[in-house]
């Protein structure tokens, strides 16, 4: 098998606790040629899309880079999107090159559904699943609906990812309307207000699904004085296991995942509301390997080559 990963420099990542070393990590230990690139280093000519690329071999000391070359990404068996957001229009853009791999190529996640499906919005949509959420761009709107909610409220920008821009606030608060401001850049960026949720304070559960079916999660609880249940910002990761609810959620969400080509999406729950539905980037593959004893890039890798192999 020979993979690709359109992603983030590889000088960049923590191979500590990210899980697309994880999957080239586990690439590599089978023996698979692993290659990645970044976005802005593929182009489409002759209606079929290549890129500069390198080899690499990934170990459990890191990334051991090998040579450079110019490569159809139809030459390689399986192409893993994996490039962190913001869901910009280059990232949209950088999908559109990627429907043009052949079809006897496995996009993951499939191009159009990570158009089609952000991430915010996606869980907006289920709205006997999520807190009350307003989606908007208009102040004095947003300034409206917090009003109407019963205690705090979170803001937060609608491309935004890792807890970045995420803010707690409530009607009254002196700083709300230049809060609102600031998110939506004077009226002119979408941003989403949304019942605050007193449970963060246990935590922030978040669950992978490979190929629509729940495989594992891991726990998420704020750092003292911070309201993010993100690990970078100083969350602290837990073991746990699936609720009654949270195994209704996935039933709910994982035939739409399985159809439309979502083979790996990590689900943010807070209490027994789903919050997000992360299909761009999703990680927590090694804070469950290390809680359950299981190695969940396997699983996806498995996943990954059945998907090549019904298309053969």
């Amino acid at each position: 098998m020979r993979s690709i990963f359109v992603m983030d420099p590889i000088g960049s990542i923590n191979i500590a606790g990210d899980s697309t070393y994880a999957l080239m990590r586990e690439s590599s230990r089978r023996g698979w040629e692993v290659w990645w690139c970044h976005p802005s280093w593929m182009w489409a000519e002759g209606g079929r899309t290549k890129a500069r690329c390198q080899r690499v071999v990934t170990t459990v000391a890191g990334f051991e880079p090998a040579e450079w070359a110019e490569q159809e990404l139809s030459s390689f068996q399986l192409v893993w999107m994996r490039k962190d957001p913001p869901f910009d229009m280059s990232y949209i853009f950088s999908t559109y090159l990627l429907d043009l791999v052949g079809v006897d190529t496995v996009v993951l996640n499939a191009p159009a559904a990570l158009r089609a499906r952000n991430e915010k919005l996606f869980a907006a949509a289920l709205t006997d699943l999520t807190p009350p959420t307003l989606i908007s761009a208009d102040v004095r709107r947003i300034v409206e609906f917090v009003a109407s909610q019963p205690d705090r409220v979170v803001l937060k920008p609608w491309d935004g990812n890792g807890g970045r821009g995420v803010l707690v606030t409530r009607a009254g608060d002196p700083n709300l309307r230049s809060m609102i401001e600031v998110l939506s850049d004077e009226g002119r960026r979408y941003i989403l207000a949304q019942r605050y949720l007193p449970e963060i304070v246990q935590g922030d559960k978040r669950i992978i699904l490979i190929d629509g079916e729940p495989a594992g999660a891991v726990l998420r609880v704020p750092g003292p004085g911070d309201h993010r249940g993100n690990l970078h910002v100083g969350a602290t990761a837990h073991a746990t296991t699936l609720t009654a609810r949270e195994h209704e959620i996935c039933a709910r969400i994982g035939p739409t995942l399985r159809a439309e080509g979502m083979l790996f999406v990590g689900i943010d729950v807070i209490g027994n509301w789903l919050t997000e539905i992360n299909v761009t980037s999703p990680t927590g593959l090694q804070e469950i390997n290390a809680f359950d004893g299981v190695v969940l890039e396997a699983r996806l890798l498995d996943a990954a080559v059945r998907r090549w192999e019904s298309r053969t």
